[in-house]
């Protein structure tokens, strides 16, 4: 069975920064691509940024310039570095894999709630 497992998340005041943790097997680590989404109550879950197994990373415009992604190869994991927190990026953050080659097939983990308020 496959898991990810997030930590990292809780309080931050505006302003302030976070960093979520998503750890997976090494199977699953070494040929997906690794990324976070978020969801508040009443809203679709919406992409906040990725990372191939070759280190290319992108991300939504909300984040640009504020959200970093990286891997980290020792641990299997990945981590989303979060600068500048806004109010409005109050969230339940999921981790998820994906990879289309050979087959599609997709991974969520449980989610962290990430809550940035004065």
């Amino acid at each position: 069975q496959v898991q990810l497992v997030e930590s990292g998340g809780g309080w931050a005041q505006p302003g302030g920064s976070l960093r979520l943790s998503c750890a997976t097997s090494e199977i699953i680590f070494r040929f997906f691509t690794m990324g976070w989404y978020r969801q508040v109550p009443g809203k679709e879950r919406e992409y906040v940024a990725s990372i191939t197994i070759n280190n290319y990373t992108d991300f939504a415009s909300s984040v640009v310039g504020r959200f970093a992604i990286s891997r980290d190869n020792a641990k299997n994991a990945v981590h989303l570095q979060m600068n500048n927190l806004k109010i409005e990026d109050t969230a339940v953050y999921y981790c998820k894999a994906l990879r289309r080659l050979p087959t599609s097939q997709s991974f969520w983990g449980q989610g962290t709630q990430v809550t940035v308020s004065s």
